[in-house]
Order: C-alpha cells, then sequence, then structure tokens
C-alpha cells in the first residue's frame, strides 16, 4: 500500500479533435503547479469520458501531463466518469487499497462538491490552488456555473448517500 498523493484531475470540456477546452487546460496547470512542488511526486488522476465528437477528458488530460514531463508511471487515467458524481465514483473504486492523501483539481465554482463527494464517501479529500478566475470565460458564463452548482450539491450529495447507505463504495 502506497502513501503516495493522489490528485484527482476533474475533467472538462474536449473539443473536436481533442483540443483542450481553456478550462480543462487551467486545472491540468494547476494540478502540476502544485504536485511538482511537492517533496515526494504524486500520482496523477485524470478524470473524464470521451464524448460524441471528442476523445476521453482524461486521455487528452494525460497526454497534456506527458507533455509537461510527467512520467507516464505517475498518471492513471479514469476514463469513465461522465460527470461530477459518476467521476469521483470511478476514481474511488481507482483508489481502494491507496492510503495516501487525496487531492483535487478543479475550480473553485466546482471545489466544495467535488471534495462533499468524496468527504460522503468516507475518503476526504483536499483542493490543491484552484485555477484562476475562470480564464476566458466571460462574467455571465462564470455566474451560470457557480448558479448550477446550488442544485447539483445537494442533488449529489444526497446520491453519494444512497451510494454509501447501500455498500456500493
Amino acid at each position: 500500500m502506497t502513501r503516495q498523493t493522489v490528485i484527482v484531475i476533474m475533467g472538462a470540456a474536449v473539443r473536436p479533435g481533442g483540443v483542450p477546452s481553456p478550462a480543462l487546460i487551467e486545472r491540468v496547470a494547476a494540478a502540476i503547479a502544485w504536485g511538482e512542488a511537492q517533496p515526494v511526486p504524486p500520482l496523477y488522476l485524470p478524470t473524464g469520458a470521451a464524448s460524441a465528437d471528442a476523445p476521453a477528458e482524461s486521455a487528452v488530460m494525460a497526454r497534456m501531463l506527458r507533455e509537461m514531463g510527467v512520467e507516464p508511471a505517475r498518471i492513471r487515467e479514469e476514463p469513465t466518469g461522465t460527470d461530477t458524481l459518476s467521476s469521483v465514483l470511478a476514481c474511488l473504486r481507482l483508489l481502494r487499497g491507496h492510503e495516501g492523501p487525496v487531492r483535487v483539481a478543479t475550480h473553485r465554482y466546482h471545489l466544495p462538491r467535488t471534495l462533499l463527494l468524496f468527504h460522503l464517501a468516507g475518503r476526504p479529500a483536499r483542493g490543491v490552488a484552484p485555477p484562476g478566475g475562470g480564464g476566458l470565460a466571460a462574467p455571465a458564463a462564470r455566474w451560470r456555473w457557480r448558479l448550477r452548482e446550488v442544485p447539483a450539491l445537494p442533488y449529489d450529495a444526497a446520491l453519494m448517500a444512497w451510494h454509501r447507505a447501500r455498500g456500493r463504495l
């Protein structure tokens, strides 16, 4: 069993042809900035599935990590998560037997929900320093993302509690 820190990088949009969105780029950059400053190199766990017209978010992030100099042995992809809850559940399965700390790289608006889901699953996690203020997105788009979290947080929390109560974790 290992005590190595794992940095879960939550997925974000990938454009056709495998072009990462600004949000995806920011999340990977935040993970690298935090992870490569640690005395023991972390394991990176990018998560996110493919869409109809783009490759898996996890694969695009893994490619970016390798291009930034991360050794392939320190990257473990989770290519099935289609939303926050399914990504966290899939990461929890991959983390069975891993005793080290878990960190999460995502945007500030998304961090409370993601950390709550890990906590409710019995696997507390902490965030890395979140990416900047939303990159190239207009202020209206940033508010839309924040407002989306209002119903999503209790909904996903209830589903995670249901999974835990049923022994599905």
